[in-house]
């Protein structure tokens, strides 16, 4: 086996990669589109090897290489595939270890420490450590969790803004910003969500934070019905002595302003991202570190 690792962090939108040596440290990185497991086997695979492959060329080290690394694949979809996801992947790895992108970000929000973490990116993830134990919730993926997501998030805004064109509902900002986008033409946003992958909808999702501060009243209502989503989440998993609550992914910092105390009180910085979390559990695994 090499002396390298690779270590991914593939999530709806983005995959990263590493390669790092038996210390942890990195010396390469790597970067492609969407890997979730779930939603779209083929494409995460691809994507994993086009990220893996690029760290590998900025390592100055041939393609071929890649057979001889052992990978721990951190990916969006595996909670709900389980170990059976390696199979729909078939990547030509020395060794492969299959694990949820929560269980990365954990790793690289918290180190060993106890605390809550949550992803809130394109879908969403929940998890604490407690005493040495994790337990997750949510996780489920868009159609039945990805509570705060921003997939779901930009999804229902799209929805919003058809019916605002339709009389149904006030036609403020966020319906005016989503319609100009499709030419205010009703026929090319439903043409769109028609082929749309979820990292397509969630680009949408910045646009609802933007009208809800500018003062639009459907914004402000799809947000506090989000943010809900996520206090119950987080309210599920906060424990007596929890004095941590790290938020990670592209919407964090959106939600983090809207928090109730209880939660904001306890927001803290991660001590890294997913792909150090990744890369910490991939020297646990292939070089006992």
């Amino acid at each position: 086996m090499s002396s390298w690792l690779i270590a991914v962090d593939g999530g709806g939108s983005t995959c990263r990669a590493a390669l790092a040596g038996p210390d942890g440290e990195i010396v390469a990185r790597g970067l492609a589109g969407p890997a979730n497991v779930a939603t779209d086997p083929g494409q995460a695979a691809a994507n994993i090897l086009a990220a893996a492959g690029a760290a590998l060329a900025e390592a100055g080290l041939p393609a071929e290489a890649l057979a001889d690394c052992p990978a721990l694949l951190g990916l969006a979809g595996a909670r709900q595939l389980g170990r059976d996801g390696r199979s729909l992947l078939s990547l030509p790895f020395a060794q492969v270890e299959l694990v949820g992108d929560g269980e990365i970000a954990l790793e690289g929000a918290l180190g060993p420490d106890d605390g809550i973490m949550a992803i809130l990116g394109t879908g969403s993830a929940f998890l604490a450590r407690h005493g040495g134990e994790i337990r997750s919730v949510g996780g489920w993926g868009v159609h039945l969790a990805d509570q705060g997501g921003g997939a779901r998030l930009g999804r229902e805004a799209l929805k919003s803004a058809l019916l605002s064109r339709d009389g149904v509902r006030p036609r403020g900002r966020l319906a005016e910003t989503l319609l100009a986008a499709f030419g205010d033409d009703p026929a090319r946003m439903v043409a769109f969500a028609a082929t749309a992958r979820q990292a397509d909808f969630a680009r949408h999702a910045p646009v609802v934070f933007d009208a809800a501060k500018a003062g639009d009243g459907e914004a402000e209502a799809l947000l506090c019905a989000f943010t809900a989503e996520v206090e119950e989440m987080l309210g599920a998993l906060v424990f007596p002595s929890c004095r941590r609550i790290v938020l990670m992914g592209g919407l964090a910092p959106f939600y983090a302003a809207r928090l109730a105390p209880r939660f904001a009180a306890h927001l803290a910085a991660p001590l890294g991202d997913a792909l150090d979390g990744a890369v910490r559990m991939a020297r646990r695994a292939f070089f006992a570190a």
